[in-house]
């Protein structure tokens, strides 16, 4: 029996009882589905995280005030023993393999310019800011370079800041209002976007030691170092350690962050995610798997006397295990693919009624979903199709 034979009996049979046939392929197509709706978003939130990620470059690492245990619980009695200090990020300048280092103090506060106001994210840096985070400068210049300890009144907008309160005449040399207390506008930032929902366009550069004043604290909230490519980002962060550690009376009262471990846990936390998505889908794939089972087995006892003549004409067993079993693959496949033009469309609709929806569906996850449903066809099916091949001949057409 030629393949284009075995694919015609299979399809015949599959189409001479279109609900059943339905209604068995449904139990596939809902499972197939919703792993590749579920997979696309998963996936599409990974590519979009590890782009916000490394939109700041992959050679970054965070330094914040208390020590982050295993248990999640920050410093001693959940609390930080000894802030960090500009001074401790200056002693960071003389680590081997560091380039830059900027001391980050922030807060939200409201600026005021021409009777317009916006409260934002105001942060106070130093001017190595656009080598480290990979921001850019659009008008003017960005804070000058000199010691972080001391800082004048001057400030650089973001974009879209500088938009809500200057419209578009120039800033550069205009004066707005921070906590209440008076800047010079510099510079204007070029658009950057979003991180993890937190817009970078809409905030106010300002000296950290006048940002420290503003927000009334003595403490850093984050250092950051950007550390030579080819460095070793394992010896960079011990030589980090080493510095603060000797700086802090032996304590690990900070921790470091790389972009790594960041990455690391977000491949976990996906990680399990996935695993959830698999539950799901595989919850539903065997309930169509027992569907198909089930709707072979009828078919089998529905068409004795069919497999009956068809043997006493000359088909051998293994033909009639073949047809069988190609038509338990034609229903799980079918369902299979309908499942994925499902999970497909779904997920069109979705990144129309929701723009910012990151949706990603890689060829290898439809490839593999196929594959899952044409084995849960065969596997379904063999236990019929073994049956069907077994039957004797002239029991089979007695049995009409």
């Amino acid at each position: 029996m030629i393949a284009r034979d075995l694919l015609r009996l299979a399809g015949s049979s599959v189409a001479a009882h279109r609900l059943r046939s339905g209604l068995t392929m449904l139990g596939v197509l809902i499972g197939i589905a919703s792993v590749i709706l579920l997979t696309s978003i998963g996936e599409g939130t990974r590519q979009y995280i590890v782009g916000e990620f490394t939109q700041f470059g992959t050679n970054l690492l965070a330094i914040n005030p208390g020590k982050t245990m295993t248990t999640g619980q920050p410093g001693a009695l959940g609390g930080t023993i000894r802030k960090l200090t500009i001074d401790d990020a200056a002693s960071l300048r003389r680590v081997r393999g560091v380039e830059k280092v900027v001391p980050v103090a922030m807060g939200t506060a409201r600026v005021e310019a021409r009777g317009r106001g916006r409260s934002v994210y105001v942060y106070g840096v130093t001017s190595e800011v656009p080598d480290v985070w990979k921001f850019r400068v659009r008008q003017g210049r960005f804070l000058p370079p000199g010691d972080p300890r001391r800082g004048s009144p001057i400030a650089v907008l973001g974009p879209k800041l500088k938009r809500e309160l200057f419209g578009e005449s120039n800033a550069l040399g205009e004066y707005v209002r921070i906590g209440g207390r008076r800047f010079k506008v510099i510079g204007v930032m070029a658009p950057k976007g979003q991180m993890l929902g937190i817009d970078i366009d809409d905030s106010a550069y300002i000296p950290v030691a006048v940002a420290k004043e503003l927000f009334n604290t003595d403490g850093l909230v984050e250092i950051d170092v950007l550390f030579a490519a080819g460095a070793g980002e394992r010896r960079i962060v011990e030589g980090i350690e080493r510095t603060l550690r000797a700086r802090h009376d032996g304590e690990d009262d900070f921790t470091v962050t790389t972009q790594t471990e960041m990455l690391d846990v977000l491949g976990r936390v996906l990680g399990i995610v996935s695993l959830a998505v698999g539950g799901i889908g595989a919850i539903s794939l065997v309930v169509g798997a027992i569907g198909i089972l089930t709707m072979m087995w009828i078919s089998v006892n529905e068409r004795t006397a069919e497999i009956g003549l068809a043997k006493a004409i000359g088909a051998s067993p293994r033909q009639i295990l073949a047809v069988f079993l190609a038509e338990a693959s034609l229903l799980s496949l079918a369902g299979g693919a309908l499942g994925v033009a499902a999970g497909l469309g779904t997920a069109r609709i979705l990144t129309l009624l929701i723009p910012g929806l990151p949706i990603r569906t890689p060829m290898r996850y439809v490839a593999a979903a196929l594959a899952v449903s044409l084995a849960v066809g065969l596997a379904s099916g063999v236990l019929p199709a073994r049956r069907a091949a077994r039957l004797d001949p002239v029991d089979a057409l007695h049995a009409e």
